[in-house]
């Protein structure tokens, strides 16, 4: 059932729970206090929503030790801010980014002068943080000790709640609706940039609330990914691959899917169907305890016995988490020890190319302690083509 109102606040018990899973992690990693600059560590533990994030001269962030949860805002954020009743306490600061900084300085000092500090913030490996130097230079000023606090937080991010599960369940039925939708109305003929626009309409139509810039490519054999879409028109024998970006509730969905322009020959048939289907055996086959490396092995020896050609390498994983950011750790890559434990949603893509077509499946799994929950309808079992 496609959304008819906005997505639901963030109930005040998942926010504890998210609350008391993070202070555990400061604690086993002796870390006193937290500084969160990232948007997305900001809403994570706060449900604050605000237009802000659009701009970069007056940012907002978010400390946390065992005893209180700050944000620290610039004034002009008060009136939105005092709203409602906020599960945070809240210090305002007037100017631009450095004197945000200094607050953040001084909030940290004021927690106990006498005593140096261990902070951590949430610059490094898949998180975007913002702030500058003048919060490092500041804190270790003071004699306060600073690291990356990403591997504590992707430890306390990597586990979903059910309420988060059904968050991204609902996003992935926008975009397979618009793809669908889109898909069923297209024509050869159509450009690349047309289909984009068209699917993205129908993403905002179906309740997201917003669609981001998604990858478009009309290719027989020219595979590049990266590359915005254009005014290439659709001909027969080519196909189309595209990855959506929607959110909803602030999950974003993503998902690979393909479609063909024209009907497909006879061994394209055969290569969608073996690579759907490993796909899917794969996705059933995780449990956790398993390892990452573990699900790669199994990739391994399922490509081979449906006798494919050898899988799109330029990436070297062939999976990943996710949750509020588009793609999360972990990485389902070769050898690697990570463990895979309930309450993770995965991303399983192998890619084939071959003889200019290209086969992907991007089937995304809840992983329970029972087993596993598919968060998205399967990708069809006939090539969608475009005539």
């Amino acid at each position: 059932m496609l959304p008819v109102s906005p997505s639901p606040d963030v109930p005040v018990t998942e926010l504890a729970r998210r609350l008391a899973a993070v202070r555990r992690e400061m604690a086993h990693d002796d870390i006193d206090v937290l500084v969160l600059t990232d948007q997305k560590n900001v809403e994570y533990f706060t449900d604050y929503r605000t237009l802000c994030w659009g701009y970069h001269s007056r940012p907002l962030f978010l400390v946390i030790d065992q005893d209180e949860i700050l944000v620290i805002a610039n004034k002009i954020e008060s009136r939105n801010l005092e709203a409602r009743q906020r599960p945070f306490s809240i210090v305002y600061y007037s100017g631009y980014l450095a004197e945000g900084a200094r607050t953040i300085v001084d909030e940290v000092r004021a927690r106990d002068p006498a005593c140096m500090r261990r902070a951590a913030i949430d610059y490094g490996q898949d998180m975007a943080g913002r702030g500058s130097l003048e919060v490092v230079d500041g804190l270790r000023a003071q004699g306060d000790s600073l690291e990356s606090a990403t591997d504590l937080l992707w430890r306390t991010r990597m586990i979903k709640s059910a309420f988060e599960a059904g968050l991204k369940r609902v996003s992935f039925e926008i975009v397979n609706a618009a793809f669908d939708g889109a898909v069923s109305q297209a024509r050869l003929g159509i450009t690349e940039i047309e289909l984009c626009r068209e699917i993205q309409a129908r993403i905002i139509m179906n309740g997201a609330e917003r669609a981001d810039p998604i990858a478009m490519t009309f290719c027989r054999g020219e595979f590049n990914y990266g590359r915005p879409p254009g005014l290439e028109a659709l001909k027969a024998g080519q196909y189309v691959w595209t990855d959506f970006r929607s959110t909803y509730g602030g999950y974003p969905a993503d998902r690979n899917r393909i479609a063909r322009g024209g009907p497909p020959e006879g061994w394209e048939i055969d290569a969608y169907e073996s690579t759907r289907a490993l796909t899917c055996a794969l996705a059933n086959g995780v449990r956790p305890g398993m390892t990452c490396g573990d699900v790669f092995r199994a990739f391994e020896q399922l490509w081979s016995d449906a006798g494919l050609p050898p899988a799109y390498g330029l990436v070297s994983r062939i999976g990943h988490g996710g949750g509020l950011d588009v793609t999360e750790p972990p990485s389902l890559s070769k050898g690697s020890p990570e463990i895979i434990r309930s309450g993770m949603i995965l991303h399983l893509e192998p890619k084939l190319e071959i003889d200019g077509a290209v086969f992907q499946f991007e089937e995304v799994i809840f992983v329970r302690d029972e087993g596993i929950e598919f968060l998205s309808d399967l990708s069809p079992e006939q090539l969608p083509v475009i005539n």
